[in-house]
């Protein structure tokens, strides 16, 4: 129940507990009056539950309006007419109407309750016109009471329930608005979920910040906001608000300061003058904040990046906002790795296509410079060999048997360029026995001495799949120790060290510099070592390349076997 209505029930039972007692000291007490009064105790008991429960019908305060004005005006035919001590029961009814509504409608009820004791009294008595002095001056006087406690009550309702109605009214305006700034929430968080652009994502984030934190005021316009990214290293500006120029040329290292507290802890970390801080404090548009938030971007032991949020008013970051950008924080990380794994998926998908563009160039080349120039000297040498035969049959003897040479030789070529491309024994025999055949298979086909150096039933534990990999690799580096080594032996070394697998392709050829390879290797027109780095990449592994010029060439890959090992692997990378 609401004060007023307290109030008005606490009013109506005080009322009804003078009158028997007046009735009683006045001497006016009657069976007929006790049953009218406890009648009117009864169902005031069942308005007040009512009340209580909040069950009450629209039409309930005009019934119990009635319902007081019944009763009084009984009261006052049983206890006197109009010579009765208890007219004043007649002004119950008025308090609960100059409580809710006013002194006009407390005046109101107070007159229509003194004409109705009036009416009964003219109608009940002789029919003398002295009486009618006393009934009009009775009736005044309930309407001028009744107005003058419609006026008291009125007075109190002015600065308590009036005052309790706006705070209600203001109540349900926040709630409305708050329902509505959750409702946009929602819609914005399951947009920035369900969108796949990387760049949109960058966006929606900071958008979805500063919804979070508007209350539709003039102070929402300082709020200074960025999200940065990691990329080679340093921490660059991938989207902001209301950030200078200068900041977004600005490049920070996340090694002190509040953003290496933040990474290294995992947790948002509050900050009160940014712009004294070694690292933020870079940004111009944070000088004239006096608190900043800086909320770490984090899945695993990965950092991405950090999301930095920043006001002049040091109370406008509450511990409440500070909860909510946390929670925004969380799903930007979410959707952030959803769009980078769908980015790097649809750069994988451009990188298998050149990867098949490249290996159809090589095939045609392969087929070009081998089986098909093969052929042709065969065409050549056969139709040499017809017309010879007419002159000298030993010679063309001779010119067959070269043909029959070149034939096989060709034949050969063909099958080894049908095992690179599906080697069967990988599925038969696993990946040793195919490194066994390509050896075998380099030495008749180009007269490359090829040597395999491995473990029985080293890989018996490898999945097939990591093994046809491993495969693809070492046939990569001893075609790229023949072309471009000039490498007399080449050696295949597959071991394996506690939790992993490493390849070793061994040469002793005439070696290149690493680096400056790498440098133009986007220029050279072949991706070989690309391929090989990529191929690791696809088994959770890392390729070292180790060369000197005139001092050989030896790749290494490593292979992870459980996720503990390939995390230690991502960690270390080419330090191994």
């Amino acid at each position: 129940m609401k004060p007023q209505d307290w109030l008005i029930v606490s009013a109506r039972w005080v009322w009804l507990a003078a009158l028997p007692i007046i009735a009683s000291l006045a001497g006016v007490m009657s069976s007929n009056l006790a049953y009218i009064l406890s009648g009117w105790a009864f169902l005031s008991f069942l308005v007040t539950l009512l009340d209580a429960t909040g069950w009450g019908p629209p039409q309930l305060q005009a019934a119990v309006v009635t319902m007081d004005l019944s009763f009084a005006v009984a009261v006052v035919g049983f206890s006197g007419m109009l010579a009765s001590p208890l007219w004043w029961a007649l002004l119950i009814a008025a308090i609960p109407l100059g409580l809710r509504f006013g002194t006009k409608e407390a005046l109101l009820v107070s007159a229509a309750g003194g004409i109705a004791a009036a009416t009964m009294i003219l109608i009940t008595s002789a029919s003398t016109p002295w009486i009618l002095i006393p009934i009009a001056f009775q009736t005044l006087a309930v309407i001028v009471s009744g107005g003058i406690l419609g006026w008291l009550t009125s007075r109190v309702r002015t600065p308590a329930i009036d005052m309790d109605s706006r705070q209600v009214l203001e109540l349900e305006g926040l709630r409305k608005l708050e329902r509505e700034r959750t409702r946009t929430l929602f819609r914005m968080a399951a947009a920035l979920n369900a969108t796949l652009d990387y760049e949109e994502v960058l966006e929606m984030a900071l958008d979805l910040g500063a919804k979070t934190l508007s209350r539709g005021r003039s102070e929402d316009d300082q709020l200074v906001s960025a999200l940065l990214l990691f990329s080679e290293g340093e921490l660059r500006v991938a989207s902001a608000r209301r950030l200078t120029h200068a900041d977004w040329r600005i490049s920070l290292h996340g090694e002190e300061g509040v953003i290496h507290h933040a990474l290294n802890s995992g947790e948002a970390q509050l900050i009160h003058s940014p712009m004294k801080d070694p690292e933020i404090g870079q940004l111009a548009a944070l000088h004239a904040s006096s608190v900043a938030l800086c909320i770490p971007l984090s899945a695993g032991l990965e950092a991405h990046g950090v999301l930095i949020y920043a006001h002049k008013d040091t109370k406008y970051l509450s511990a409440g906002r500070v909860e909510l950008l946390q929670a925004i924080g969380e799903q930007a990380m979410i959707a952030l790795q959803n769009a980078r794994l769908y980015r790097d998926l649809l750069q994988e998908k451009e990188r298998i296509t050149e990867i098949q563009e490249e290996a159809r160039k090589q095939l045609a080349r392969d087929l070009h410079d081998g089986p098909t120039q093969s052929i042709a000297a065969i065409a050549m040498r056969i139709n040499f060999a017809r017309r010879l035969m007419e002159r000298d049959l030993d010679a063309t003897v001779d010119e067959l048997q070269k043909v029959e040479s070149i034939a096989r030789r060709t034949t050969k070529e063909i099958r080894h360029m049908l095992f690179t491309l599906r080697p069967l024994i990988l599925e038969t025999q696993g990946l040793i026995g195919a490194l066994y055949q390509l050896a075998e298979k380099m030495r008749d086909t180009h007269g490359q001495d090829v040597y395999v150096e491995v473990e029985d039933e080293i890989t018996e534990d490898f999945e097939l799949g990591k093994q046809a990999v491993l495969f693809y690799i070492a046939e990569e580096a001893v075609n790229n120790a023949r072309k471009h080594a000039e490498a007399e032996h080449v050696w295949l070394r597959l071991k394996k060290q506690e939790d992993m697998f490493l390849l070793e392709i061994e040469d002793d050829g005439v070696g290149f510099n690493v680096g400056s390879v790498d440098a133009d290797y986007e220029q050279r027109g072949s991706l070989g070592m690309v391929n090989m780095r990529e191929r690791a990449e696809l088994v959770n592994g890392a390729l070292r390349i180790e060369s000197a010029e005139g001092k050989g060439t030896c790749i290494r890959v490593f292979v992870p076997l459980t996720e503990e090992s390939a995390e230690r692997l991502q960690h270390l990378g080419t330090a191994i």
